[in-house]
C-alpha cells in the first residue's frame, strides 16, 4: 500500500511543478445518494454493488482536453487495471471561473 501511495504523490509532484495541479483527493467509501424533490435520500453508501467506482479525483491546468488527457496517462490507476475519465469543466455564462 505504501508504494502505491508513493507513485501517487511522485505522479502529483510531477504535475505541480509543471503547473498542471490544481486539486485532488481520494473519495471515502461512505455517501448518500440523493433524488427527486427536496433531495430524499434513496441509497446510503458504501457504494460497492456498482459497475464503476469513482476512487478520487485530479483538477489539472491543461490547454485543451488532448492535453488533459496526455497529463492523465501518467496516473498510476491507470497500471493497476483502473481507469479514468477525462472531462472538461463547463463553463456557466456570466461565472467567472
Amino acid at each position: 500500500m505504501q508504494k502505491q501511495i508513493e507513485k501517487y504523490m511522485n505522479y502529483i509532484e510531477d504535475l505541480r511543478a509543471k503547473g498542471h495541479f490544481l486539486a485532488g483527493e481520494p473519495l471515502d467509501d461512505a455517501g448518500k445518494v440523493l433524488s427527486g424533490e427536496g433531495g430524499r435520500t434513496i441509497t446510503d453508501g458504501p457504494f460497492a454493488e456498482s459497475k464503476e467506482e469513482v476512487g478520487g479525483y485530479f483538477m489539472v491546468r491543461a490547454r485543451d482536453l488532448d492535453e488533459a488527457v496526455e497529463l492523465s496517462k501518467g496516473c498510476p490507476i491507470l497500471a493497476n487495471g483502473g481507469t479514468i475519465e477525462v472531462r472538461p469543466i463547463a463553463k456557466i455564462p456570466g461565472h467567472a471561473t
